[in-house]
């Protein structure tokens, strides 16, 4: 592992990164993940929306790393709303894994929903909401037509918090990250050999201009990564989290708490009453 790379900040209240044997095995194990559902589903390969971000990037690398590159297509979608950098990097990501991918400009298509409902544009979320929709539907207009699985992007932070939009960048096949929290998300990418750049950068859904991951959430990654390790997978309470976690204040564990109560619905499929009795 790099030590020039900032996998741990320096104010992070806990240290979740993995032993240098643990991280092999967890590289492997997500490999074979990925492997074997690509298998049982009797696919071609796999097709992954790449951002430029550590998420999609850590899940491309894993990616060709069980499949090959003949085995990851990759869609780089991006919207007037995007960093043009990150773009960049999207397609550098690709070119450095020498996969086959597409640029498809998803502007045009959002303005189609944007004109049909005028009255909802007065609604950033809903607006984001549809960038993100959009770039699922494509991932699956490709993968099905090459007979190909969706690969998922979201870490263990992102599914907990809710930090996704239903039906869009969680309209998948599987997350091979899904059980890592941030903090070991940035030491799997390192670990992989995923530039620095990539590793260090700012997480952002790309929903609308400027916006970030931990601005929306109220919190660093570092933070909601130890309250939920502690607290809410973890068996301590409010006051030993408190105890156990420098600078971490009894609002942000509640905020969490609030965040994981509030996006329940989006854990789980849509609620139907029990069937009907003769």
């Amino acid at each position: 592992m790099s030590v020039t790379t900032p996998v741990l900040s320096a104010s992070a209240p806990l240290d979740l990164r993995f032993s240098a044997a643990e991280i092999k095995t967890v590289r492997e194990t997500l490999v074979s993940f990925i492997e074997d559902t690509v298998d049982d589903a009797a696919a071609e390969g796999a097709t992954l929306g790449l951002s430029g971000g550590i998420d999609s990037t850590t899940t491309a690398y894993l990616a060709v790393e069980a499949l090959g590159s003949d085995g990851l297509h990759g869609l780089v979608m991006p919207s007037e709303v995007n960093n043009p950098d990150n773009m960049s990097d999207a397609e550098r990501v690709a070119e450095e894994l020498d996969i086959e991918y597409d640029v498809i400009e998803i502007q045009p298509i959002a303005e189609q929903f944007f004109e049909a409902v005028p009255s909802a544009t007065e609604d950033r979320m809903a607006m984001g909401n549809v960038y993100v929709r959009t770039r699922a539907v494509l991932n699956y207009f490709v993968a099905n037509a090459a007979d190909r699985i969706v690969l998922g992007t979201g870490n263990r932070a992102e599914a907990m918090t809710g930090y996704f939009t239903k039906y869009g960048d969680q309209a998948v096949d599987c997350n091979p990250i899904g059980g890592l929290y941030k903090q070991q998300v940035r030491q799997l990418a390192d670990s992989l050999g995923v530039p620095s750049d990539l590793v260090a950068q700012t997480p952002t859904a790309g929903m609308w201009d400027g916006q970030t991951d931990e601005d929306e959430l109220g919190l660093d990654y570092d933070t909601v990564d130890a309250i939920l390790a502690l607290h809410i997978d973890g068996p301590l309470s409010t006051a030993a989290t408190l105890r156990t976690l420098d600078n971490v204040s009894h609002d942000q564990i509640s905020r969490v708490k609030s965040l994981v109560a509030g996006s329940k619905h989006k854990r789980s499929m849509p609620p139907a009453p029990e069937p009907l009795g003769e």
